[in-house]
Order: structure tokens, then C-alpha cells, then sequence
């Protein structure tokens, strides 16, 4: 093998991602190569040093890695619930309510490559380090907040954070767990990430239900700083040094310079960054009219244009031979394409879904917003058993049957909503409970197999850039999901808003971007099961 990227090679039953080295297989009678019914990954990380992990260091390791990614979630759940009182307090106009959640997408989906870039020369734990002190500082500072400026810029920072914190933290777990030494905890660390981003959203729905209608919504935020300072605290003593591999000093620079492929990393993340502005100016109030001026149009038109210009640059660091970010021969992977694919629209229509429910219990129903969060309690909690049931059982999955099923459960729960709610009903446990049940088994059961998937199809020193490219396809997917479910949702409430009642009009386009996200979720049960065809269980091989 001549490249520094995955080959895969496939046969009906079987799929072997080979990074950097040319593993011989055994030739059978027939002349072809032995095959296991498997889903193998040989890594060159057999060739690199290891450092030994206890087992009880692992698992503080794991709960670290889990928490620093987890918390931004929570500061995620504590605005999606509180910005009502919020907006009241800080004096926010409806104009610009949506800003301080569309800050941090804009932000993190921008800043997600280049950081997993740098992650893997700089190391992935000082990175993580920082994106943890980052999103410290960014919840004191929310909590603090007198102006929106403040608060926008405040989640803007948080958004750079967790850029910092999910490649990182994937890169701790791909080095410290290496797939041919630690599988099992490599893909328990996995599962627990995705776990804690679950668990992590359902909490700060609770806490801030609880904190707005109580002490006050800046409690939220105090109480997330003090918890992210004890984990920060805690990772600085656990985590190993030397997965950074050496100090960093001016040679770290110079690899910098010589080994990122800047250029595209800055084509990239300007088209992700001006995405991310016309998604979120879509969805705000105001987007009917100030989406069609020439500046939105001239906006969106670069973003549009950019995207080719990078798969350009692409080929051509390629041909010369040089650093190339995202390889454009890493998309004729046809399991790596789809999962790429599933996992934009699966999070798409989990987020968008969640967004419609709640707009629908407040506005329709007059749920208040502490009831609100407690009727989302059951998505983090199946979210979380899931993972840890895919911790365990994951040697016996095959993703080819796992990964199509687990969307298919998905696309139930807007079923559920678009079939059952009406302006009294349903009740708790006739449809919203399953339906939130239902609604993240999905993406939970993906986050694992995905980063596995993906972090097999990089080269072993290309860890966290790895993990910074699933979080950008699913950061966008939410953008994306989100923005167009609201555009369909608005479209059909102004459509009969003139000869209806207002909470009808309402029901009417929320159901409309139910079945929208029913249709998605369906969609990607077909692209799933059409490219992961291939793929047998999943196992690690070792040689």
C-alpha cells in the first residue's frame, strides 16, 4: 500500500480497513485470501509504544474524556430550556433570541477541523486541556452576562471550546486505547462519549427547568463552571503526558506550518462558517424577508462555491504529494461515505425533532418550560442505556444490520408526533414518552460504530482529525436539520394562519416537520443498509 490512507477491501461478508501498513492474509486453496465473517481493523498503531494503563486509571480516563465532551452538551440543554427567561432578562429582542445557540454552531463548526488538525501535532491532550479551560471560562462568563453581546460572544467561545474538547478527547481514547492492544476500552470510551452527550443535554434540561423557575437561570451556568473546573482538575492529574508525544516547543510550530494542510482547512471552515450564518439567519424570525437580500444571496453563493474549490484543492495536494485534510479518495470508501452520510442526517432529525417537541409542548399545550424539560427526560436515559448496551455488546453487531435498525427506531419517534399530537393530547404516556424514548437510540447506537469507522479510515497520527470530522458532520447536520425543519414548520403555519387559529396553524407545521424528519430518518435507513452492506461483525483482528 502506497498511501497513507485506509485501503478497504471487501467481500460479501467481510471488510478490512488496513491504515499504513500492507497486512499479508493467508491465500486459501482457491487462491484468494482467508476472510473471517468480520468487520477487522488492522492498525499501524501495533508499531508504536503504548503506554500501560491500569485498569481503574482507564476507567477515570473514560469518565474524564466523557465529561469534558458531555458538558457542552449540558450548557447545550440549560439554553435550549432557559432562553425564554433569559431573553427577559438580558432584555434580548425576538429577532435575535435564536443568536446565542446559532454562536456556538457557527463557532464550532468552523473551528472543528483546523482544531483536530492541530490536536494531532500538538497532542490531542493539551488540546482538550485547553478546549476544557475554554468552556470553564465561557459558562462563568454566561452566567455573568449583563448584555446579549455578551452572552452571543460568551457562547461563541463555548463553540471553540468544544472544538478543542471532542477531537480530543477522541484522540486521548484512539492513542491511549489503541484497536489492535485495547478494543474493548476503545470502544467503551467511545460508547461513554456518546453517552455522556446524551445524559449531558437531559441534565441541563432538567437544571435549567429547575434553576429558571427558582434561584434564578445564571445558577445553571455557575454550577457547570464549578463542575467543568473539577473535571479539568481531575484530567490534568490523570491523563498521561506522553500521548502528546514530547514538548511543545518550536519544532511543534514549525510541523504546524509543514504538516496541516492550512489552505484547506481555511476553505473549508469559511464555507462551514457561512453555511452556519444562513442556516441560523434562516431560522430566525425575520428570515422571510432578510434571507433575500443581496448580501444573504451573495453570502450563501460563496459558501456554495467554496465547497468545489476545496474538493479541487483536495485533488491537488494529492497529486503533488503533499498534506491533504480530507483526501477526496477517502469518499470512494463506500462504508466510510455512508456512515459520513447517515450520521448527517441522523442528527439532523434528532435535534430538529427534539426543537419541534419543544416549540410544541410550550406553544400548544402551555407546558411551562420546568414541565418541558422533565417530558425530555426519557431520551438521555434510554440514550445512555443504549450506549452502555453497545459497550458490551459491539463484538457481536453487525453494522450492516445495527446501523439501518437503529435509524429505522429513530424515524419512529417523529411518526409518533406527526400521527398523535393534537392541540389536548396525547397524553404523556400515550406517544410523547415513546417518542422520546425512541428518538435518540439512533444516533447513540452510530456515535460508537461511526467513530470507530471513521478513526480506522485515518492514519493512526491522524486521530483527532478524524473525530473533528465526524463532529463537523454532525454540528452541520443539526444546522442543516434544524434550519429547514423551522422553514417547513413556518411555511405551512403562515400557509393557514389566515383562516385557523394560531395554536392550529402551529400543530399544523410542526407536524409537517415531523413527517419531513420521518422522510430523513428513512432516507438514511436506506443509504445505511445500501452502504454497509459489506460490513460483517464488529471485531478487531490481531496479527
Amino acid at each position: 500500500m502506497t498511501n497513507d490512507y485506509s485501503d478497504v477491501t471487501a467481500c460479501p461478508d467481510t471488510i478490512t480497513l488496513t491504515e499504513l501498513v500492507s497486512v499479508p492474509q493467508p491465500a486459501s486453496s482457491t487462491g484468494r485470501s482467508a476472510m473471517k465473517e468480520t468487520f477487522s481493523i488492522v492498525s499501524a498503531e501495533q508499531a508504536e509504544p503504548v503506554s500501560d494503563v491500569s485498569r481503574s486509571r482507564a476507567i477515570v480516563i473514560i469518565a474524564c474524556i466523557t465529561c469534558i465532551t458531555g458538558i457542552g452538551n449540558l450548557l447545550a440543554g440549560l439554553l435550549t430550556v432557559g432562553i425564554p427567561v433569559i431573553a427577559t432578562d438580558l432584555d434580548i429582542p425576538p429577532t435575535q433570541q435564536l443568536w446565542p445557540t446559532a454562536a456556538f454552531a457557527l463557532a464550532c463548526g468552523c473551528t472543528l477541523l483546523p482544531c483536530g488538525a492541530a490536536a494531532d501535532i500538538v497532542g490531542p491532550r493539551r488540546v482538550s486541556l485547553l478546549g476544557g479551560l475554554f468552556q470553564a471560562a465561557s459558562a462563568l462568563g454566561a452566567g455573568l452576562a449583563t448584555t446579549p453581546v455578551q452572552l452571543i460572544l460568551l457562547r461563541a467561545t463555548a463553540g471553540l471550546a468544544a472544538s478543542c474538547c471532542l477531537p480530543g478527547a477522541v484522540g486521548v481514547a484512539a492513542k491511549l486505547f489503541p484497536v489492535n492492544n485495547s478494543p474493548r476500552r476503545r470502544s467503551i470510551a467511545f460508547a461513554a462519549m456518546g453517552g455522556g452527550q446524551a445524559v449531558g443535554f437531559g441534565l441541563g434540561l432538567v437544571l435549567g427547568g429547575i434553576f429558571s423557575d427558582t434561584v434564578g437561570w445564571r445558577w445553571g451556568f455557575y454550577v457547570t463552571a464549578i463542575l467543568n473546573g473539577a473535571v479539568l482538575a481531575l484530567a490534568l492529574w490523570v491523563l498521561p503526558r506522553d500521548i502528546d508525544g514530547g514538548p511543545f516547543n518550536r519544532s511543534s510550530f514549525s510541523r504546524l506550518a509543514r504538516e496541516v494542510d492550512w489552505i484547506g482547512a481555511l476553505l473549508i471552515s469559511t464555507c462551514l462558517a457561512l453555511l452556519s450564518y444562513e442556516l441560523a439567519v434562516a431560522t430566525g424570525s425575520s428570515a422571510e424577508g432578510s434571507i433575500r437580500q443581496p448580501l444573504h444571496i451573495t453570502i450563501l453563493c460563496t459558501a456554495i462555491v467554496l465547497l468545489p474549490a476545496f474538493v479541487l484543492w483536495m485533488h491537488r495536494q494529492a497529486r503533488l504529494g503533499r498534506p491533504a485534510l480530507i483526501p477526496n479518495s477517502m469518499w470512494t470508501n463506500l462504508p466510510f461515505a455512508a456512515i459520513c452520510v447517515t450520521v448527517f442526517l441522523v442528527w439532523g432529525t434528532l435535534n430538529a425533532s427534539e426543537q419541534l417537541t419543544a416549540l410544541y409542548l410550550q406553544d400548544v399545550r402551555g407546558a411551562s418550560a420546568f414541565t418541558s424539560s422533565l417530558y425530555f427526560l426519557p431520551a438521555p436515559v434510554c440514550g445512555l442505556l443504549m450506549n452502555i448496551a453497545i459497550g458490551g455488546l459491539l463484538p457481536y453487531l453487525r453494522p450492516s444490520f445495527a446501523v439501518p435498525a437503529g435509524c429505522l427506531v429513530s424515524g419512529i419517534a417523529p411518526l409518533l408526533l406527526a400521527t398523535l399530537s393534537h392541540l389536548d393530547g396525547p397524553g404523556y404516556w400515550h406517544g410523547i414518552f415513546q417518542a422520546m424514548a425512541l428518538n435518540p437510540l439512533g444516533a447513540d447506537l452510530i456515535y460508537t460504530i461511526a467513530n470507530l469507522v471513521m478513526t480506522a479510515a485515518f492514519p493512526s497520527q491522524t486521530q483527532a482529525l478524524a473525530g473533528s470530522v465526524f463532529n463537523m458532520l454532525a454540528q452541520i447536520g443539526k444546522s442543516v436539520g434544524i434550519a429547514t425543519s423551522a422553514l417547513i414548520a413556518r411555511q405551512i403555519t403562515t400557509a393557514h394562519s389566515d383562516f385557523m387559529g394560531q395554536k392550529e396553524a402551529l400543530l399544523l407545521g410542526y407536524r409537517g416537520g415531523w413527517w419531513y424528519n420521518c422522510a430523513l430518518s428513512f432516507l438514511s435507513v436506506a443509504i445505511s443498509f445500501y452502504g454497509l452492506k459489506g460490513l460483517g461483525k464488529l471485531e478487531i483482528k490481531r496479527d
